[in-house]
């Protein structure tokens, strides 16, 4: 399952580095995340808790920029 995602990141490369964190958390197939339009889009495993994968994809991107903003 794909979903779309708005997302506040405040430069290209971070959006590049959060799309990277982002297709390392379990339960995420892929990622992308476009600076211009800021949207993520997130393709789940097969059976993967959305909700919780996301949790864990917001906490990893705190990580690459703290005030980055997902609406889940």
């Amino acid at each position: 399952m794909k979903k779309t995602y708005s997302i506040e990141v405040d430069c290209a490369n971070c959006a590049n580095l959060m799309e990277e964190t982002t297709k390392k958390v379990n339960g995420v197939a892929n990622a992308t995340v476009n600076f211009m339009t800021q949207k993520m889009i997130v393709e789940f495993d097969e059976g993967a808790d959305e909700k919780g994968t996301m949790k864990e994809v917001l906490k990893a991107c705190k990580k690459v920029e703290p005030d980055c903003e997902i609406e889940l």
